[in-house]
């Protein structure tokens, strides 16, 4: 039997307690489906458009209906600017993508622009091939992973890592061990206190993971989200979401604890504008 989420557990007691009161037991439940209050935007899926013209690309994308945007880079803005361009949108940024050399080389730059902005979290997206060693690389990368959050935090800010599939690529073991996934072990090596993670539910779908299996087993570790779609196997095209094969109903009410921002992306889009549309008038009627 699935696990049920706190809303619908609260909804059932809270259905229940009423008939009782009543006099009358056999009431059904109220009915605890609901849909996203707002939507975000990874502005990577626009990132052609950000670099063309900024200001009229968030202007759009606020436009379309979306509350939140999550940047990749701010094309030669300063943290002032983009700070304004967002509250003339109505917008807000939780959070913002940098890479991991900006972690090791100019963190404290990079959390004072975070801060200005209005960021919650700083999330490194990507690692290089080179840095995908074997478990004791993905321990070194925790234990780095560790002290960036710690200095995040002391300025106010959170620590996040966003997945692709290859943390899902078993690590080869020695003999009589069982294979260690990269990305359980980046969860299990880091501090739940400090370091959050972004589940990019492609990514994690595209790599054999199971969403709502992490969303259960590792509760509270996942405040962000990535909602993109794929068509399935065996080539798992992305596509917009609601045109693919991915639950998106069953894993936001299994991790109704704990997501906080879903970020609408699309990697490579033909039509840039016309999918981030397709996707926000997809989720802003899906129920859950």
């Amino acid at each position: 039997m699935k696990p049920q989420s706190r809303r619908t557990f609260l909804a059932t007691i809270g259905a229940a307690a009423a008939g009782v009161a009543s006099g009358c037991g056999s009431s059904p439940p109220a009915d605890p489906r609901r849909r996203l209050s707002r939507v975000g935007l990874q502005l990577y899926t626009v990132r052609d458009q950000m670099k063309a013209d900024l200001p009229g690309t968030l202007a759009h994308v606020a436009t379309i209906g979306y509350k939140e945007v999550e940047f990749a880079g701010y094309f030669g803005k300063t943290p002032a600017e983009i700070r304004d361009l967002l509250s003339k949108n109505g917008l807000t940024s939780p959070s913002t993508h940098v890479p991991i050399e900006s972690m090791r080389k100019e963190w404290p730059k990079v959390l004072e622009d975070s801060r200005q902005i209005g960021h919650q979290w700083v999330v490194i997206p990507w690692l290089p091939e080179a840095e995908r060693g074997g478990l004791d690389g993905w321990k070194r990368l925790a234990a780095e992973f560790n002290t960036a959050a710690r200095a995040a935090r002391d300025v106010g800010l959170r620590f996040a890592y966003h997945n692709h599939d290859f943390e899902l690529t078993p690590i080869p073991a020695a003999a009589g061990a069982a294979p260690a996934i990269p990305l359980d072990v980046l969860l299990a090596e880091t501090d739940p206190s400090l370091v959050d993670f972004e589940m990019d539910l492609y990514w994690v779908v595209k790599g054999g993971g199971n969403p709502s299996s992490y969303l259960a087993r590792f509760e509270n570790r996942f405040p962000l989200v990535h909602v993109k779609d794929s068509a399935g196997p065996p080539s798992h095209t992305m596509t917009e979401v609601g045109k693919g094969s991915i639950d998106f109903a069953r894993i936001f009410a299994d991790g109704d604890n704990s997501i906080k921002h879903f970020f609408v992306e699309h990697d490579q889009p033909t039509d840039p504008m016309a999918s981030i549309r397709a996707s926000y008038s997809y989720l802003q009627t899906l129920e859950y």
